[in-house]
């Protein structure tokens, strides 16, 4: 004979059932346990160890951009300080440049008037050698 196949759809209907039934206690004894004052109380010391992490985050980021700002404003003094420095330089190079200059106009007018002098002193011994 052949086997009934209503036994094995009562079967099928039966150990779904029992798979349901074991995954929805399953589903409340995670529930419970997520529940449970251990779970909450781990839970809340994960929140507490996060916000530390996010505090100590906020105090490094702001330290760090303080330090900028103060390497920044440092940077500017010093640029500003170079700055006046090389414009001091070039006024100083420009007036010792002025000063050669003027220097050297007088010392070729002295020259000149010296060859004047000695030229106009040929020309008296020539005229007064005659």
């Amino acid at each position: 004979m052949k086997k009934s196949t209503n036994a094995d759809f009562v079967d099928r209907l039966s150990l779904a059932a029992d798979a349901k039934k074991a995954q929805v206690e399953r589903a409340m004894l995670a529930r419970s346990a997520a529940d449970s004052p251990a779970a909450i109380e781990r839970r809340a010391a994960r929140l507490a160890i996060s916000l530390a992490r996010d505090v100590r985050v906020a105090e490094r980021k702001a330290t760090k951009m303080t330090s900028e700002a103060r390497e920044a404003a440092a940077r500017v003094v010093a640029q500003a300080a170079e700055a006046a420095a090389l414009k001091a330089e070039h006024e100083a190079r420009e007036t010792e440049h002025a000063d050669r200059i003027e220097r050297q106009a007088t010392l070729d007018a002295e020259q000149q008037a010296a060859r004047d002098a000695r030229y106009a002193a040929r020309k008296a011994r020539k005229r007064n050698g005659r």
